[in-house]
């Protein structure tokens, strides 16, 4: 879950810091004609605050990675392990048509990857010691193959662009509700008052939550097509070994901290509401797939 909890605190972070400017700036005033709202000039101000946040996480995404995962780069294998595990990640890449990522190890007892980039060709895919540890070279392959197709199919640009489009919603609505508390309800006339900024703040935070809903519905879907990926660049009995593998210590844990957990290998499944929050689907719906797309 690390990867898109990672890349959701960067665009909220984003959000937050581009609209107290345009407030501390004053554009929010320009938005007002005669009293009401400028209905295209406030949809234009929300595209470039929400773009702003989704497009400057996606930029951001390699290097935060390898800082709060604390990914050791292989630049030059050390072991025959690490030059088997480059060498596994060029073959793989050739075949889906990308560049060479980076490769790297981040240290973790839970078996788990992802890849990350703000293209398809400079990307990189990381693999964690404890699925190192866990699993033999074939479900390692389904794994890493699993996260080059994830790099493949463009996930990273596809998502920044939806975040892009909720978070303009967002932007939007709130602005919507504040300016309708403010003139309506608190009937203030002269200019944007308190119950503007505070109502459109709240409004904010409650639609981002709304609008997380969407971009995990997008994870979740992904995931059966990097799973797809992962068993054309192996196989579906190495690519369903692996996804077994992850059953066996339980579901493992989220990654620790949003953007990266979009595009690992597992991620924590909840209940009933919870599960609209979560990156993954479930494994053994995973494996399902698989089967079925088998016959």
């Amino acid at each position: 879950m690390m990867r898109i909890f990672l890349f959701l605190a960067t665009n909220a972070a984003i959000l937050v810091v581009i609209s107290v400017v345009f407030r501390l700036l004053g554009i929010d005033g320009v938005l007002q004609e005669s009293g009401g709202i400028d209905m295209g000039a406030l949809l234009i101000m929300a595209a470039i605050i929400g773009f702003s946040g989704s497009l400057i996480s996606l930029f951001l995404s390699k290097s935060m990675a390898k800082r709060s995962m604390g990914v050791q780069i292989i630049a030059h294998p050390s072991t025959p392990f690490e030059q088997w595990l480059v060498d596994l990640v060029a073959r793989q890449s050739e075949r889906a048509g990308i560049q060479m990522p980076e490769v790297g190890i981040f240290d973790s007892p839970d078996p788990n990857a992802f890849a990350t980039g703000w293209n398809r060709n400079d990307a990189l895919v990381a693999v964690s010691t404890g699925l190192l540890q866990q699993m033999n070279k074939d479900e390692v392959a389904a794994v890493v193959g699993h996260e080059i197709s994830h790099v493949a199919n463009g996930d990273m640009v596809t998502l920044a662009l939806i975040q892009g489009v909720v978070n303009t919603f967002v932007v939007f609505l709130a602005r919507i509700i504040g300016h309708f508390v403010d003139r309506v309800l608190l009937k203030n006339e002269q200019g944007y008052g308190i119950g503007y900024f505070v109502t459109s703040i709240i409004a904010e935070i409650m639609l981002s939550v709304l609008a997380t809903m969407i971009v995990m519905w997008f994870s979740r879907h992904r995931e059966f097509r990097a799973d797809a990926g992962g068993a054309m660049l192996t196989s579906r009995g190495h690519m369903a070994d692996a996804l077994r593998a992850l059953q066996r210590v339980h579901e493992p844990q989220d990654l620790p901290a949003g953007e990266f957990a979009a595009f690992g290998i597992s991620g924590k499944i909840g209940e009933g509401l919870a599960a609209l929050f979560r990156s993954h689907p479930p494994l053994d719906k995973r494996i399902a797939a698989l089967e079925q797309s088998a016959t």
